[in-house]
């Protein structure tokens, strides 16, 4: 109703939240359908550096994730941690959103955040060493993830992996010659 009374789409609140955005907030998948179907721009973020798209990647909100690729999200757009979408999801999302940015979208697998981390790095040291993030981290090298790119401090995947005792991502690593 509000959108057929000319409201704009694109209007904020306080913290800089389109309609769009709290949709995302509430995983109101239809809510957004309707809302990026009208031209809402899926690209503005919000006081956090937060948009639908790196929003649903790092809560792991896989449908409304699909929506925003498919409505052309801008894949080299950072959050507040100069992160990309897929950096946050290798930590804790689920290993379908990992699979679907990693298969649908043109995200940098080697980009680094602020704190000098990869997503690669960020599944080691965030995750569990379980068997999710062990798939997170096989998805990751298939992608092309560079298993030697150290962290700022210069701690190689490997390393962080063998402090923490991960074997199977151990393993996955050794296997691709990471040292």
């Amino acid at each position: 109703q509000l959108l057929a009374t000319g409201v704009d789409i694109n209007s904020r609140d306080a913290a800089g939240r389109t309609a769009v955005m709290a949709a995302t907030h509430g995983n109101q998948v239809e809510t957004v359908r309707v809302l990026i179907a009208a031209g809402a721009d899926i690209n503005l973020q919000d006081k956090r550096l937060d948009n639908p798209f790196l929003y649903a990647g790092a809560e792991g909100l896989l449908e409304i994730l699909r929506l925003t690729i498919a409505a052309g999200a801008d894949t080299k757009l950072t959050n507040r941690f100069g992160g990309t979408a897929l950096i946050p999801a290798a930590e804790r999302g689920p290993v379908a959103v990992v699979a679907e940015l990693l298969n649908h979208t043109d995200v940098d697998v080697n980009h680094v955040n602020n704190l000098g981390w990869t997503a690669l790095l960020e599944a080691i040291i965030l995750g569990d060493g379980g068997p999710a993030r062990t798939e997170v981290v096989r998805l990751l090298i298939a992608a092309g993830a560079d298993v030697n790119l150290a962290d700022s401090q210069g701690v190689t995947p490997l390393a962080h992996a063998q402090q923490r005792g991960y074997g199977a991502i151990i393993a996955l690593l050794e296997a691709v010659g990471a040292k």
